[in-house]
């Protein structure tokens, strides 16, 4: 891959790490009711033109869909998880009526056609992933203001033969929100919120060439501002919305809520 191409695929992956970022404004989307594939971005947002290329040059770009794809997670050095609050009966009510209005709402959806036709959007269809988020940037942007069990940010799938299986949903919530805030949504004593933190984009320009991409992104070594500088690389502390994943096919609570 020359060195223009290289540039060209991590300057529009450091846009695409911008997603389920709280949308400025709204933005129209550009999917189609016959179910187009957005291979653009998510949440309402512009992710601009990146795509799929093989070799180390593609690290970048797939760091942040590793990331964001696994069923179960753990805190790391990008990854902030919010801690069990003490369970109680109240809590393991509420998170069940949660559970009992979205399975309902997101039955038709098994059929990922379905999903399409009502705006969900796949997230980077071309990138092999554990989890496709199809997302609704309606959704997203409501998400933004107030919390409804029955319209989920994004849809959760794993790819199949012949298309998609539907097995979760993902909400999220402001950035600014903090714990008693995100708790209010979805109890954390059953539930653990997670943000994507410590980011660090590589250098542009020139710089690019020297770059050692195992440094950056969402699986980088950089973890901190100074180490950030150091690399030459640009600093953001935080990337994304806060989020919860949520598995209501599963019986088991703790599947459910899967951390």
């Amino acid at each position: 891959m020359n060195f223009h191409k290289r540039a060209a695929i991590l300057s529009a992956a450091a846009g695409t790490l911008l997603i389920l970022w709280a949308p400025a404004k709204a933005q129209k989307s550009q999917d189609s009711a016959t179910g187009q594939q957005d291979k653009g971005g998510i949440a309402g947002m512009d992710m601009g033109p990146m795509r799929q290329d093989s070799g180390p040059d593609a690290d970048l770009a797939q760091s942040a869909h590793d990331a964001m794809s696994g069923h179960d997670m753990d805190m790391n050095a990008h990854m902030f998880m919010t801690a069990l609050r003490p369970e109680n009966p109240a809590d393991d009510k509420r998170a069940a009526e949660i559970v009992a209005v979205l399975r309902p709402a997101i039955e038709k959806y098994k059929d990922y056609h379905v999903a399409l036709a009502d705006g969900f959007q796949i997230f980077r269809p071309d990138l092999p992933q554990t989890h496709y988020h199809f997302t609704n940037r309606r959704y997203a942007l409501e998400a933004q203001f107030g919390f409804n069990a029955a319209h989920p940010t994004s849809l959760l799938y794993t790819k199949t033969a012949d298309g998609y299986e539907l097995e979760g949903a993902m909400f999220t919530a402001p950035r600014r929100f903090t714990e008693d805030d995100l708790n209010e949504r979805v109890p954390l004593s059953v539930a653990r919120w997670h943000k994507h933190v410590n980011l660090c984009l590589p250098p542009g320009g020139e710089r690019i060439r020297e770059a050692n991409m195992k440094e950056f992104g969402l699986l980088g070594s950089v973890a901190s501002e100074d180490a950030c500088n150091a690399a030459g690389g640009r600093w953001i502390p935080q990337i994304f919305n806060w989020m919860v994943h949520v598995y209501p096919y599963e019986t088991d609570r703790q599947k459910i809520w899967a951390h």
